[in-house]
């Protein structure tokens, strides 16, 4: 069993951990005017490791996980609080599930779509962020239907908007967002992709791997 002076040495080189947060999904983290700090399971699981391991804690925002990501390599974070992704099993280690988030679709309120499965039409064309891991799972599922990659989710939704394309892809707390913030868009019913949420770590953090493995087992996400 690792030490915590193992896992610290890891995570926590400077005493504190330096967690990167994903805040494009308010159902995983957001502000809280009231509580004047970060909410939500993302949080919640971060303070519950610094309290456990008895160090300090960063929580160091990203708009995106493809922010997060690119600055794995830049000595800015030591776990990253995003989806579990095999292609970067390389770089990465994952945690089991501590949540899954929905992705879904938005269309103009003017659309024929009402269900997921209505949209894999022959010509359609999906607006999603290109780095984003559902993203990946809307490529091995669509038939008929395509994929017109952006750099962001916002971005996608600017081609909606532009009606440039027939859908936008996104996580399903965002897209609400988005269709009470922005007129004449509605989401579709039903989901296309559940993503798992995890902790990652740099391959390298061999004993921080194996205790977040036994942590999110034992965690339980408070309402």
């Amino acid at each position: 069993m690792s030490t915590r002076k193992q896992i610290l040495a890891e995570i926590a080189p400077t005493g504190a951990i330096r967690a990167a947060i994903n805040m494009s999904n308010a159902a995983l983290v957001r502000w809280d005017d009231e509580a004047g700090a970060l909410v939500g399971p993302s949080a919640q699981i971060a303070h519950e490791i610094a309290e456990q391991l008895d160090c300090g804690l960063s929580l160091i925002q990203y708009g995106s996980a493809a922010d997060i990501l690119a600055n794995a390599d830049g000595d800015e974070w030591d776990i990253a609080f995003i989806a579990s992704d095999p292609s970067r099993a390389d770089r990465f280690s994952f945690s089991p599930p501590y949540i899954s988030v929905k992705a879904t679709y938005l269309v103009p309120d003017s659309s024929s779509f009402r269900r997921v499965q209505d949209i894999d039409v022959e010509g359609v064309q999906i607006a999603s962020a290109r780095s984003a891991a559902y993203t990946k799972q809307l490529e091995r599922i669509l038939q008929r239907g395509s994929v017109s990659y952006t750099d962001s989710p916002a971005t996608a939704i600017n081609l909606l908007v532009e009606s440039q394309c027939a859908a936008a892809a996104g996580l399903t707390e965002y897209l609400i967002q988005t269709s009470e913030r922005i007129s004449g868009f509605r989401l579709v019913e039903g989901t296309f992709s559940e993503i798992p949420q995890t902790i990652a770590v740099h391959k390298r953090s061999v004993h921080a791997s194996a205790f977040f493995a036994d942590f999110v087992r034992d965690f339980t996400v408070r309402p």
